[in-house]
């Protein structure tokens, strides 16, 4: 495996592919995620085909990228596990927030860590960023975890953020000085 700026020995992020739609469609449209992803309707397959084809716009243009996170395997084919977002990039104050979603058959073993680390390198060496940032309800405690362990700094807590239909939920707030 080539050693650049978005790959680790064990996994690559890259690029959204057309034969993601039935993954991303899955992935987007699962209702235990919608909270964290602030999604309240699900999405057509044409709204996802409309994004893919569309995903190939760079960040400076797009101000957002989401790459897909694989594990390679010997015959050159990859498994996808999970997706990896920047958003909201601001290119004057060389800032992007950060999403991560790892697929439930594939979590707890170490891949968004390890994904997440890739990302931070890309967004310091390749993009020339100054900090990341990410907002985490504060019942998420495998994100908060994540994110601690990779060295985000909780900088602000927003009361009563999320509303679940059950209860208010606190958001907190974490960056990354790169």
């Amino acid at each position: 495996m080539t050693n650049d700026l978005l790959s680790s020995p064990n996994l690559v992020l890259r690029a959204v592919e057309p034969s993601d739609v039935d993954l991303l469609l899955e992935w987007e449209n699962d209702i235990s995620v919608w909270k964290v992803s602030n999604t309240i309707t699900p999405y057509s397959r044409y709204e996802i085909e409309e994004y893919v084809l569309h995903a190939k716009r760079d960040i400076f243009s797009a101000r957002q990228l989401r790459l897909m996170i694989s594990l390679p395997v010997e015959n050159g084919a990859a498994e996808t596990v999970g997706t990896i977002d920047l958003f909201e990039f601001d290119p004057v104050h060389l800032r992007a927030g950060v999403g991560i979603m790892i697929s439930k058959a594939f979590r707890g073993k170490g891949y968004a860590a390890e994904a997440l680390k890739i990302l931070v390198r890309y967004a310091k060496e390749g993009l020339h960023l100054n900090q990341l940032f990410c907002n985490i309800s504060s019942d998420n405690l495998v994100s908060i975890h994540l994110f601690d362990t990779i060295g985000f700094v909780r900088c602000g807590k927003k009361l009563q953020w999320i509303n679940t239909g059950e209860e208010w939920l606190d958001e907190y707030m974490y960056q990354l000085i790169l």
